[in-house]
């Protein structure tokens, strides 16, 4: 047990250009079915997230219901043999369905997707992923982000030096 918990602290892997891109509105916790030369990809650290997304689709022979599905890049396992994974297969997440129904609500506007903002391993060992509704940003927007941080960073540093 000890050894899960070094490994829940060490593994986060961030969507860096998230906070850059977009607004964020909600966020949600989902986890992953995932094979198992994938989690020792993840174990590894060797996830990309810049351009991954979500999606809604109908459930097979249930079309009133639906599923989330993360588009996203897990490398391959350095180790794996023949039966190694397909680095951009789409994985199902695991949310109920009362969460998917507010996630379905919220993403009907226009401009409105659902990213991944960073994913982690808990402390029971399992993989997840913190996914978010997200709205797009223009360029002056981001811009204005950009000022904010650098204003708000030269004022820490200000205080910093004084105190």
């Amino acid at each position: 047990m000890y050894f899960c918990n070094i490994m829940a602290e060490r593994i986060n892997i961030r969507n860096k250009k998230a906070y850059h891109d977009f607004f964020i509105e909600d966020k949600f916790e989902a986890g992953i079915q995932l094979y198992g030369t994938e989690i020792k990809s993840i174990r590894a650290g060797k996830v990309g997230l810049t351009d991954s997304y979500c999606v809604l689709l109908p459930m097979p022979g249930k079309a009133e219901r639906k599923e989330m599905w993360i588009k996203m890049n897990i490398s391959e396992y350095s180790h794996g043999n023949l039966n190694n994974h397909e680095p951009r297969r789409d994985r199902k997440l695991l949310l109920k369905a009362r969460e998917i129904s507010k996630i379905e609500r919220k993403t009907q506007g226009k401009g409105t997707s659902v990213i991944p903002l960073r994913i982690y391993i808990n402390e029971k060992g399992l993989a997840k992923v913190e996914i978010a509704i997200a709205t797009g940003k223009k360029q002056f927007d981001k811009r204005e982000t950009l000022k904010q941080n650098d204003s708000k960073r030269e004022m820490d540093r200000v205080m910093k030096k004084n105190n």
